[in-house]
């Protein structure tokens, strides 16, 4: 399973979503755009990015609340800095 984050307008986390590992898959590798064409399909826009919930990509697990800092590619705390 794959978790995915929501991005409002201003890279806010608004929730935390658990694709299947078969909606991620091309050529039997798994690849985040599959999970964000996915997503899109359900939910109609293609703001999401792939969080780990072992810690293993992007900083930190996302949570709702928390920011996506596209410079440093990572999910950070509203009260962090850049």
């Amino acid at each position: 399973m794959a978790h995915f984050a929501e991005l409002d307008e201003n890279n806010i986390v608004k929730q935390v979503l658990v694709v299947h590992n078969n909606e991620l898959l091309v050529n039997g590798v798994e690849t985040e755009s599959k999970g964000v064409d996915f997503l899109e399909s359900l939910f109609g826009h293609r703001n999401w990015k792939q969080t780990s919930y072992n810690n293993s990509m992007r900083g930190q697990y996302a949570g709702i609340g928390m920011r996506y800092n596209s410079e440093t590619d990572a999910f950070e705390s509203l009260n962090e800095t850049s």
